[in-house]
């Protein structure tokens, strides 16, 4: 009894280079998302630091204890915001931000209440391939995500 069914691998050969070629532009795909999704993932956790150390360099600096309150003048919220953004109070020596593209004009820095302080960031996060995805009609789809960070502390 023959078996109807059976091929020989030299048959199936062509079937298998079409299969690879229709299912790894989706796999590429994949793995390239799930790399940008770490990324992102990378920078959000990056400014959650950031605006940790900044209002903790701020709550041990804006106390003033004769007054019993909270004294936010403009060189404290300059140098808060440059340890949000630099790492550092002042950069002399031109420290890269701790994200790319990151900028002072993204942090705030305000007083919640009487005793605590607010530090907060705010960033456009973008893909590798671009701002934007082109559209076929129509306006094009935007890929920048927001993120923000906030944190707010008791002054010292």
């Amino acid at each position: 009894m023959a078996r109807s069914g059976f091929r020989l691998p030299k048959a199936q050969g062509g079937m298998a280079m079409i299969e690879l070629a229709l299912t790894l532009p989706l796999l590429a795909l994949l793995m390239l998302s799930l790399g940008e999704f770490g990324r992102m993932l990378f920078q959000y956790n990056s400014l959650l630091q950031a605006s940790r150390d900044a209002s903790r360099f701020a709550a041990g600096q804006a106390w003033n204890a004769t007054l019993g309150t909270l004294d936010l003048n403009a060189t404290l919220i300059a140098q808060t915001k440059n340890v949000a953004v630099y790492g550092v109070p002042a950069n002399p020596n031109g420290y890269p931000a701790v994200v790319s593209g990151l900028t002072t004009g993204n942090v705030t820095v305000s007083a919640v209440g009487t005793d605590h302080l607010q530090v907060s960031i705010s960033y456009t996060f973008v893909p590798v391939i671009g701002s934007a995805l082109p559209a076929l009609y129509g306006s094009s789809v935007p890929l920048g995500l927001a993120l923000t960070s906030t944190v707010v502390m008791r002054a010292l």
